[in-house]
């Protein structure tokens, strides 16, 4: 381990949740729970306001409005949270070639790779400039943790929450850990924790003081090893800049579960479509396919099928998938489809088989629309009627007449809109039916609003033209 502390762990404060108070000058200060809204949604992160009533990520969203009924309850918006994380994530590439990240919010940066810190002063100097650069770049906090090595510098960022710095001093690093909970250790949850407890072990001193040999014959060689060094505060792990892909998948969970047959095959389809387009986007290919079906009575199969070699064809992957599901009984009914492929390459072997289906359909198809067009050249065409608009909570709109605003509800043909944006003050809310010509789905805006020659403010602030 390091005698300096120069690894830091960011951790964006209630992220999802903080970037929409961010984006909305009326929900600030208040309770936002962000997450699934159907009836078998959960909680994806919520604001500090809404902890106060109980509420926790991956709560059912159903307990969660039992517990703050009259809170905001927003859809994610991924597109927007990805952007602000790539800010973030730019500041810490500023900081050090060696950046991990382990989520949209979350990553370990090594400073001394980037000779930004060599001791505690310097390490303690530059996380507060990046506090201040992701507050000015984003408008959002991050809570941040220095250490002499990952683990500690993870404990630290939770001491600093919310919107705060916590540095661990080399040297001081049992004395600290010794009256935390055994959960607080990475890898202990409430089966091993429960395992512990009852052998009389309860916080990281314990574990310390019942020596190496207890903790194997407790809990196995692995983990009672790598157990009792943590609890002595040892951990030589690096921060690694890239980590590699193992898988690309994708899935669904229904409000309603699925008992027909051919909407099971259709979202299939449809999910190895979307599969393939993650795989492409990050110019990867794969060998194996993998589909995931959770039944009615909440037991997951999953089914795999390698193939010769890698591809990124659609055809290939829903033929797949379609091999796959057939080997699954679903006539009780389907909460859950997920197709995936593992197996990546940074290339594609062409299948010539796929690749000739492929061109015969097309060739079909083309040939098929020549004679019904011979057929129907005299007939009119029936208009087809649009389809349904679906206005969700949260997402972003643009009135013709009133600007920028945000979706706060929708049923029986009305769709109700808060109009602001991340710089203004809160705004007014109006309603409209929900096939209103003059409103339309819109981009979220910029949580930070620039004028020239700013370094960057963040929204709701005097430089960003809102609330001081």
């Amino acid at each position: 381990m390091r005698t300096a502390p120069t690894i830091l762990h960011l951790d964006m404060d209630a992220f999802y949740a903080s970037a929409e108070q961010a984006a909305k000058p009326s929900l600030r200060g208040k309770a936002v729970i962000v997450g699934g809204l159907g009836p078998r949604g959960v909680v994806a992160t919520c604001s500090y306001e809404a902890r106060v009533f109980g509420v926790h990520s991956a709560m059912p969203m159903a307990q969660a409005r039992r517990l703050a009924p009259n809170a905001a309850y927003l859809v994610p918006r991924f597109g927007l949270y990805r952007e602000v994380s790539e800010q973030v994530m730019a500041l810490l590439r500023d900081l050090s070639p060696l950046v991990e990240p382990l989520s949209l919010d979350e990553a370990f940066v090594d400073l001394e790779a980037g000779q930004t810190a060599w001791d505690a002063e310097s390490a303690r100097l530059t996380g507060v400039k990046l506090r201040g650069d992701i507050r000015a770049v984003t408008g959002l906090t991050g809570s941040v943790g220095l250490a002499a090595s990952k683990m500690l510098a993870k404990i630290a960022s939770e001491q600093a929450k919310p919107d705060g710095l916590v540095l661990i001093e080399p040297g001081t690093e049992r004395e600290l850990l010794a009256p935390m909970s055994v959960r607080t250790l990475p890898g202990v949850g409430p089966a091993t924790g429960d395992h512990l407890r009852r052998a009389g072990i309860t916080t990281v001193g314990e574990i310390a003081e019942a020596g190496e040999d207890e903790l194997v014959r407790l809990l196995g060689k692995a983990h009672g090893v790598a157990l009792y060094a943590m609890a002595l505060a040892h951990d030589v792990r690096p921060v690694v800049a890239e980590r590699d892909t193992k898988s690309v998948s994708v899935e669904d969970t229904y409000d309603v579960d699925i008992h027909d047959r051919v909407r099971v095959r259709m979202e299939v389809q449809r999910l190895a479509d979307r599969c393939v387009g993650r795989l492409r986007g990050a110019h990867l290919s794969g060998r194996t396919i993998v589909l995931k079906v959770r039944r009615y009575d909440f037991s997951t199969l999953t089914r795999s099928e390698t193939l010769r070699g890698p591809t990124d064809d659609p055809a290939v992957v829903r033929e797949a998938a379609a091999r796959l599901l057939e080997s699954v009984d679903t006539t009780g009914g389907v909460r859950l489809l997920g197709v995936g492929v593992s197996g990546l390459a940074d290339y594609t072997q062409e299948d010539l088989f796929a690749q000739a289906r492929t061109a015969a359909a097309a060739a079909s198809a083309e040939e098929l629309e020549h004679v019904e067009h011979e057929e129907t050249e005299e007939a009119v065409e029936e208009p087809v009627p649009p389809a349904e608009r679906r206005w969700h909570a949260g997402h972003d709109v643009r009135h013709a007449e009133y600007g920028h605003g945000w979706v706060q509800g929708s049923g029986l043909g009305r769709v109700t809109v808060r109009f602001e944006t991340p710089g203004s003050l809160p705004g007014r809310v109006r309603t409209f039916r929900s096939d209103d010509p003059l409103l339309e789905v819109a981009e979220p805006l910029p949580l930070v609003e620039r004028r020239p020659g700013d370094v960057g403010a963040p929204a709701g602030s005097p430089a960003a033209g809102g609330e001081g």
